[in-house]
């Protein structure tokens, strides 16, 4: 297995796509009911299975992550051979990122002195999707990229 088997409620949530999986085997409902309670080992094989081609899919659409901590904020844009950070730090200790009035005051106060932003680019080091599935294993989200290019613009002004 590449990745991690889908949660519960993700599998819940891709009920019809996992049904059309099976069916690409040739297993339907019945069979399937049967594998589960017979085989649970081949029942969790094809989980896994189908949980990797999920994961596959969505990692190859995914172009940018972030990361938020009370304190500090990353920001990636992954491309296919590399993957660029941005970091922004505070050190206004009563501001808060996880909260929507810190967010906000970022935002406003994003060129002063209180704010730092470094930023850095780096290959992959092994394949591109297994890194990012590991930055969202350590609690990134996938992103549209706003705040990462609303950065990028900033940090092009100065």
């Amino acid at each position: 297995m590449k990745y991690r088997t889908l949660t519960k409620e993700q599998f819940e949530s891709l009920h019809t796509e996992f049904a059309q999986f099976l069916a690409t085997q040739s297993i339907d409902i019945t069979e399937w009911n049967q594998i589960k309670k017979e085989k649970p080992e081949v029942a969790a094989e094809e989980m896994n299975i189908f949980s990797d081609i999920v994961w596959e899919d969505v990692l190859n659409r995914t172009n940018y992550l972030e990361h938020f901590s009370p304190q500090m904020i990353n920001l990636f844009k992954c491309e296919e051979e590399v993957i660029h950070r941005i970091v922004i730090k505070t050190s206004v200790s009563d501001v808060n990122f996880l909260e929507q009035e810190g967010y906000e005051w970022l935002l406003k106060n994003a060129h002063k002195e209180e704010i730092e932003i470094l930023e850095g680019n780096k290959k992959y080091q092994k394949e591109r999707n297994p890194e990012l599935f590991d930055l969202i294993e350590k609690g990134s989200t996938i992103s549209k990229g706003e705040l990462f290019e609303f950065f990028t613009r900033l940090i092009k002004k100065v």
